[in-house]
């Protein structure tokens, strides 16, 4: 990113500034652990800081050859709407570029009102009538 203060860098964060974003934009807080873990898990992950503050995220987790699914693309509500996505999607998608091959598919949850968002990066909604509408399962103890 060229903005001013702004630093991307295509390293983790540390367990605890995910958890504090996640929280920041309304998710469930995790462990410590279960978060170190996760992060430790992913592909690949980029970050962007304003004055060494964790401000944007986003990970890719999968098999590494046939399946990546982007995760946790995060902005802090505070820096939305100044191209802070934009720059980490873009980060993601050089990543991707050179780690999947033909036939590989690539696959994103959108949070609900962000779909346009991710429309610009070439990802289709699945409307039931092709591909069926996709699900997900979030387990509760």
């Amino acid at each position: 990113m060229k903005t001013p203060g702004y630093i991307t860098a295509d390293q983790p964060p540390t367990a605890s500034e995910y958890i504090a974003l996640r929280c920041n934009v309304g998710w469930d807080s995790v462990e410590l652990s279960i978060a170190q873990n996760s992060l430790n898990s992913s592909l690949f992950n980029t970050t962007v800081r304003l004055d060494g503050q964790l401000i944007g995220m986003a990970r890719v987790v999968g098999d590494g050859f046939m399946y990546f699914y982007i995760q946790d693309v995060i902005v802090a509500p505070d820096y939305r709407g100044k191209g802070i996505g934009h720059a980490i999607m873009t980060r993601v998608e050089a990543y991707l570029a050179k780690a999947y091959t033909t036939g590989a598919t690539v696959g994103l949850l959108a949070a609900k009102g962000k779909e346009p968002f991710y429309r610009r990066y070439g990802f289709i909604e699945r409307d039931g009538i092709e591909l069926g509408k996709g699900m997900c399962r979030f387990t509760k103890k």
